[in-house]
């Protein structure tokens, strides 16, 4: 193993949904062997489960690497660590309680080699949210699993897409709820972490971000609800006198509607649906779904498990390989942010990567993004 293979960032995939989309776009991503000149793969699922799928698609330009732990991996294969070796049905398209048991399974694998530095970064295959229920599982899915994993309060499902970066101040909870989780502290904690993360994690010194309103019109002033007067724009202003440039609240049709939101390093939405239509209009082919706030880094692609076309060799990779390169971007950002913390003093340049596109690594521009 040489000196290059050595600083490879080590990054674990968890097959997700067994019955989904996922071990077809982990095939046809990493059955391109330039991605070993970037990255050591070790994927947490099942060899005959990948094999399957290897040959129903006829994606047989790939070979695994069957290595017991992540210690073994070898930099020069895609390595495949089995978390189970029972023989499981495989029903292409359907929920299945055994799909979902699993994809918990080789999550918890992969967090706690983790912990144990045997791997640098998490890349998630999708999970569906209804399966994966159980007694050890009681969670809306990936994001609030980790945080209670790794014992994060304070996080914020970040959507990715270029330059593109919507947050969320609600998730995965009903729309009538909505209005009693919004909060001047609630909307302030996100901000904190969006801006922490827009500079530690994407490379962006002084970050500005946009707040989204809650109601029609961000209010109108008060005729159309009183919550941007009452809880927002306080809570923005709290935000400017910490220093983290922070405008709003913008109504979200006109927002998006006129591009402004081009003109911001990060956008922070009320509740789900107000965020993801938009971003998944402008980025769903390449979007990224990262966890800010982690200790650790964490991606996933901004698409679930697809059951509708999953087993017909339809799925796109693209937003799965997004997911990689931009793990791998905000890990070698936060070692960089890290040594300049170390070195205050030092002169400071600009970022040097704020535009997404500049940060690719060698033979993306290739891969048929």
């Amino acid at each position: 193993m040489n000196t290059q293979n050595q600083e490879l960032v080590r990054i674990g995939i968890t097959h997700g949904d067994f019955n989904g989309i996922g071990y077809e776009i982990i095939i046809k991503t990493l059955a391109d062997k330039r991605t070993l000149e970037m990255f050591t793969p070790i994927v947490y699922g099942s060899s005959k489960i990948a094999s399957y799928y290897r040959k129903a698609l006829d994606l047989d330009d790939i070979n695994f690497n069957l290595v017991k732990k992540a210690d073994f991996a070898n930099p020069r294969r895609v390595n495949i660590v089995n978390v189970f070796n029972d023989e499981v049905k495989i029903e292409v398209g359907k929920l299945s309680p055994v799909a979902g048991n699993l994809a918990v399974l080789a999550l918890d694998r992969v967090i706690e080699d983790i912990n144990w530095g045997k791997i640098d970064v998490l890349v998630t295959g999708p999970i569906n949210k209804s399966n994966i229920q159980s007694e050890n599982f009681k969670f809306k899915g990936h994001t609030d699993y980790l945080a209670s994993k790794f014992n994060v309060e304070n996080f914020l499902m970040l959507m990715v897409s270029g330059n593109l970066r919507v947050g969320m101040v609600t998730e995965h909870i009903p729309l009538k709820d909505i209005p009693s989780k919004i909060t001047k502290e609630r909307i302030l904690q996100k901000i904190r972490v969006m801006s922490q993360s827009l500079q530690k994690d994407f490379g962006i010194r002084k970050p500005k971000i946009a707040v989204l309103g809650l109601n029609p019109h961000a209010g109108d002033n008060g005729l159309i609800g009183t919550e941007e007067q009452e809880i927002i724009q306080p809570a923005i202003e709290v935000a400017n006198q910490e220093g983290i440039f922070t405008f709003g609240p913008y109504p979200s049709d006109g927002f998006f509607g006129s591009s402004n939101f081009r003109k911001f390093d990060g956008i922070l939405a009320m509740y789900h649906d107000q965020g993801m239509l938009p971003f998944k209009t402008l980025g769903f082919d390449n979007g990224v779904n990262f966890t800010a706030g982690l200790p650790i880094v964490r991606t996933s692609p901004a698409h679930g498990t697809a059951f509708g076309i999953a087993g017909k060799n339809e799925a796109s990779p693209d937003s799965f390989r997004e997911a990689i390169y931009m793990a791998i971007d905000i890990f070698k950002n936060r070692k960089e942010f890290e040594e300049i913390s170390k070195n205050p003093l030092q002169p400071q340049e600009e970022p040097q990567f704020e535009n997404q596109k500049d940060r690719r690594p060698a033979h993306r521009e290739n891969q048929g993004q």
